[in-house]
């Protein structure tokens, strides 16, 4: 059996924290890796002496990256507003190239439902127009990947473009490079009825990095609307299966938390960020 190598997306309120603190947090708790949001590496508000420094602290304190987390939204009526994404995204993938290759940069597809400004597919812009869209940045994207030695990985999320197995594959046939993946989360594709461990095997290789969260209800709104996204074993994702599914594929690369079970996070564990890692860790070594 492959070895589980556990990361943590310091998200939550680690974002006010110093990014030794966090490493330092992470790595005491036993987690192997840390997958860092873009604000702790973004190029338009860091230096490479801060981006810098952020790979040598989380070295220091004995972890890896799992993945970056870039997340930004391509589908927008606004060409500005796409050219202004694409641009950051290309400046996001040569920030990467120079921190550290090694781990993915996790992409996403748009348009994001909890965006007020994200226009609404079938009602403000047709399917097609936003395929069309997507395909446009990654044209560009994928390519530049390809020459700066960085692997892509896309996160199919609820309520986007792509958003399961299905609205996937159409990318992975398009792109058929070594730079491009998926990011592997298999709460969303639970919320339309995936078979998550069948899904692991089809996606094979091409899974570069696999988020851990759980879920519970139906797409078709925002959390706490038709869906939840509990603590991890509270939903229906298959651990077991899936699991077993990520050891047959061969897959060794990192599994990062996603803690968004946001209620429990603020009434139970009072915003505590170390307390939802520490909590997280445990269930997953009982799963």
């Amino acid at each position: 059996m492959i070895e589980r190598r556990y990361g943590f997306l310091a998200g939550l309120d680690f974002a006010r924290l110093p990014a030794d603190r966090v490493a330092g947090s992470l790595a005491s708790l036993g987690y192997q890796a840390v997958a860092w949001p873009l604000a702790r590496f973004d190029p338009l508000i860091t230096t490479l002496a801060e981006r810098q420094a952020l790979v040598h602290v989380t070295q220091v304190a004995g972890l890896r990256v799992s993945e970056w987390v870039l997340q930004l939204d391509y589908i927008h009526l606004d060409p500005a507003v796409r050219r202004q994404r694409l641009e950051h995204s290309q400046s996001a993938i040569r920030c990467v190239a120079e921190m550290d290759p090694s781990a993915p940069l996790n992409l996403f597809t748009g348009p994001a439902p909890w965006d007020p400004t994200a226009p609404r597919l079938g009602k403000d812009l047709p399917e097609g127009a936003a395929w069309d869209m997507l395909r446009a940045a990654f044209d560009v994207l994928v390519p530049q990947a390809e020459k700066e030695g960085v692997r892509l990985a896309i996160e199919p999320v609820f309520g986007h473009l792509a958003h399961d197995y299905y609205t996937t594959l159409p990318l992975l046939q398009w792109y058929p490079s070594p730079n491009f993946g998926v990011n592997f989360d298999p709460s969303h594709g639970i919320l339309v009825g995936n078979d998550t461990a069948w899904v692991a095997r089809q996606f094979g290789s091409r899974i570069f990095h696999v988020h851990l969260k759980d879920a519970v209800g139906v797409s078709g709104g925002l959390p706490g609307e038709t869906f939840l996204f509990p603590l991890l074993g509270e939903g229906r994702v298959p651990w077991h299966d899936f699991f077993t599914a990520l050891d047959f594929i061969g897959y060794n690369g990192y599994l990062t938390v996603e803690f968004e079970s946001f209620i429990y996070y603020s009434q139970v564990l009072k915003n505590d960020p170390v307390a939802a890692a520490r909590l997280s860790l445990e269930l997953l070594r009982n799963l």
